[in-house]
Protein backbone atom coordinates (compact mmCIF):
# COMPACT_ATOMS: atom_id res chain seq x y z
CA UNK A 1 0.00 0.00 0.00
CA UNK A 2 1.41 3.83 -1.24
CA UNK A 3 2.21 5.81 2.26
CA UNK A 4 -0.35 8.53 0.96
CA UNK A 5 -3.28 5.97 0.52
CA UNK A 6 -2.07 4.77 4.29
CA UNK A 7 -2.33 9.00 5.32
CA UNK A 8 -5.45 8.85 3.91
CA UNK A 9 -7.08 5.78 5.73
CA UNK A 10 -5.71 6.95 8.18
CA UNK A 11 -6.83 10.87 8.19
CA UNK A 12 -10.27 9.87 7.07
CA UNK A 13 -10.19 7.13 10.25
CA UNK A 14 -9.04 10.34 12.65
CA UNK A 15 -11.86 12.70 11.47
CA UNK A 16 -14.72 9.12 11.82
CA UNK A 17 -13.33 9.04 15.52
CA UNK A 18 -13.53 12.89 16.11
CA UNK A 19 -17.41 12.84 14.64
CA UNK A 20 -17.59 9.78 16.59
CA UNK A 21 -16.87 11.50 19.70
CA UNK A 22 -18.98 14.39 19.13
CA UNK A 23 -21.98 11.69 18.52
CA UNK A 24 -20.41 10.36 22.01
CA UNK A 25 -21.11 13.53 23.88
CA UNK A 26 -24.61 13.73 22.22
CA UNK A 27 -25.91 10.51 23.42
CA UNK A 28 -24.46 11.20 26.90
CA UNK A 29 -25.09 15.15 28.08
CA UNK A 30 -29.09 14.38 27.70
CA UNK A 31 -28.87 11.01 29.56
CA UNK A 32 -26.54 12.19 32.44
CA UNK A 33 -29.46 15.55 32.64
CA UNK A 34 -32.19 13.11 33.25
CA UNK A 35 -31.07 11.01 36.21
CA UNK A 36 -32.04 11.10 39.31
CA UNK A 37 -32.58 7.70 40.76
CA UNK A 38 -28.69 6.55 39.39
CA UNK A 39 -26.17 8.54 40.89
CA UNK A 40 -23.38 6.62 40.02
CA UNK A 41 -24.20 5.90 36.47
CA UNK A 42 -24.38 10.09 36.22
CA UNK A 43 -21.34 10.24 38.12
CA UNK A 44 -19.72 8.04 35.82
CA UNK A 45 -21.77 9.65 33.09
CA UNK A 46 -20.15 12.88 34.05
CA UNK A 47 -16.60 11.58 34.23
CA UNK A 48 -17.06 10.09 30.86
CA UNK A 49 -17.78 13.47 29.55
CA UNK A 50 -14.98 14.92 30.67
CA UNK A 51 -13.13 12.24 29.44
CA UNK A 52 -14.88 12.11 25.92
CA UNK A 53 -13.28 15.73 25.86
CA UNK A 54 -9.75 15.14 26.68
CA UNK A 55 -10.56 12.11 23.59
CA UNK A 56 -11.64 14.54 20.91
CA UNK A 57 -8.41 17.04 21.81
CA UNK A 58 -6.24 14.60 21.20
CA UNK A 59 -7.85 13.49 18.18
CA UNK A 60 -7.71 17.73 17.28
CA UNK A 61 -3.60 17.80 18.01
CA UNK A 62 -2.85 14.79 16.04
CA UNK A 63 -5.10 15.61 13.11
CA UNK A 64 -3.48 19.34 13.46
CA UNK A 65 0.28 17.28 13.88
CA UNK A 66 -0.84 16.10 9.57
CA UNK A 67 -1.82 19.55 8.64
CA UNK A 68 -5.45 18.12 8.94
CA UNK A 69 -8.52 19.29 10.84
CA UNK A 70 -11.96 17.84 11.86
CA UNK A 71 -14.33 17.32 9.32
CA UNK A 72 -17.35 20.01 10.70
CA UNK A 73 -19.80 17.75 8.30
CA UNK A 74 -19.34 14.59 9.67
CA UNK A 75 -19.39 15.63 13.71
CA UNK A 76 -22.73 18.02 12.88
CA UNK A 77 -24.65 14.84 10.86
CA UNK A 78 -23.24 12.45 14.31
CA UNK A 79 -24.37 14.63 16.86
CA UNK A 80 -27.50 14.92 15.38
CA UNK A 81 -28.03 11.56 15.19
CA UNK A 82 -26.48 10.97 18.55
CA UNK A 83 -29.43 13.23 19.85
CA UNK A 84 -32.39 11.38 18.00
CA UNK A 85 -31.08 8.01 19.83
CA UNK A 86 -30.75 10.01 22.94
CA UNK A 87 -34.23 11.49 22.37
CA UNK A 88 -35.49 7.94 21.42
CA UNK A 89 -34.95 6.25 24.77
CA UNK A 90 -36.30 9.36 26.69
CA UNK A 91 -39.78 8.12 25.96
CA UNK A 92 -39.21 4.20 26.87
CA UNK A 93 -40.02 2.83 30.48
CA UNK A 94 -36.75 0.97 30.96
CA UNK A 95 -34.67 4.47 29.46
CA UNK A 96 -32.02 3.38 31.98
CA UNK A 97 -31.95 0.09 30.83
CA UNK A 98 -31.68 1.32 27.11
CA UNK A 99 -29.13 3.29 27.83
CA UNK A 100 -27.08 1.46 29.58
CA UNK A 101 -27.23 -1.51 26.79
CA UNK A 102 -26.64 1.65 23.79
CA UNK A 103 -24.00 2.75 25.89
CA UNK A 104 -22.39 -0.35 26.11
CA UNK A 105 -22.53 -1.31 22.67
CA UNK A 106 -21.20 2.17 21.74
CA UNK A 107 -18.33 1.82 24.10
CA UNK A 108 -17.09 -1.43 22.21
CA UNK A 109 -17.65 0.22 18.86
CA UNK A 110 -15.62 2.80 19.72
CA UNK A 111 -13.08 0.23 20.77
CA UNK A 112 -12.89 -1.30 17.21
CA UNK A 113 -12.41 2.00 16.12
CA UNK A 114 -9.75 2.75 18.08
CA UNK A 115 -8.12 -0.35 17.53
CA UNK A 116 -8.02 -0.32 13.95
CA UNK A 117 -6.80 3.64 13.59
CA UNK A 118 -3.75 2.30 16.03
CA UNK A 119 -3.13 -0.47 13.57
CA UNK A 120 -3.10 1.72 10.63
CA UNK A 121 -0.81 4.27 12.71
CA UNK A 122 1.47 1.58 12.53
CA UNK A 123 0.94 0.83 8.98
CA UNK A 124 1.99 3.94 8.01
CA UNK A 125 4.99 4.99 10.08
CA UNK A 126 2.56 6.92 12.47
CA UNK A 127 4.32 5.33 15.71
CA UNK A 128 4.85 8.39 17.23
CA UNK A 129 0.98 9.18 17.54
CA UNK A 130 0.08 5.96 18.61
CA UNK A 131 -0.08 6.85 22.22
CA UNK A 132 -2.55 9.81 22.26
CA UNK A 133 -4.86 7.10 20.50
CA UNK A 134 -4.28 4.20 23.01
CA UNK A 135 -4.75 6.47 25.87
CA UNK A 136 -8.31 7.28 23.81
CA UNK A 137 -9.06 3.28 24.02
CA UNK A 138 -7.99 2.73 27.53
CA UNK A 139 -10.29 5.34 28.68
CA UNK A 140 -13.06 3.23 26.36
CA UNK A 141 -12.52 0.07 27.46
CA UNK A 142 -12.34 1.28 31.09
CA UNK A 143 -15.88 2.97 30.09
CA UNK A 144 -17.56 -0.75 28.74
CA UNK A 145 -15.95 -2.77 31.68
CA UNK A 146 -17.83 -0.47 34.44
CA UNK A 147 -20.88 -0.38 32.32
CA UNK A 148 -21.05 -4.25 32.12
CA UNK A 149 -19.65 -4.65 35.47
CA UNK A 150 -22.50 -2.80 36.54
CA UNK A 151 -25.47 -3.72 34.27
CA UNK A 152 -26.66 -6.23 36.56
CA UNK A 153 -27.20 -3.99 39.49
CA UNK A 154 -28.83 -1.53 37.37
CA UNK A 155 -31.31 -3.93 36.29
CA UNK A 156 -32.00 -5.00 39.73
CA UNK A 157 -31.99 -1.42 41.51
CA UNK A 158 -34.90 -0.68 37.84
CA UNK A 159 -36.61 -3.63 38.85
CA UNK A 160 -36.66 -3.06 42.48
CA UNK A 161 -37.75 0.76 42.02
CA UNK A 162 -40.75 -0.32 38.91
CA UNK A 163 -41.85 -2.96 42.10
CA UNK A 164 -42.14 -0.25 44.34
CA UNK A 165 -44.53 2.02 42.54
CA UNK A 166 -41.80 4.42 42.08
CA UNK A 167 -39.70 6.36 39.10
CA UNK A 168 -37.82 3.96 37.94
CA UNK A 169 -37.39 5.33 34.58
CA UNK A 170 -34.32 7.50 35.00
Amino acid sequence: MADDETREIFVTGLKNAHAMENQALSIMKPQVKRIENYPDIAAKLEQHIRETEGQISRLEEILSSLAEGHSSLKDMALSAVGAMAALGHSVAGDEILKNSFANFAFENFEIAAYNSLITVAELGGFAGLVPGLQANLDEEIAMAKWLEANLRRTTIKFANLKEAGQTAKI
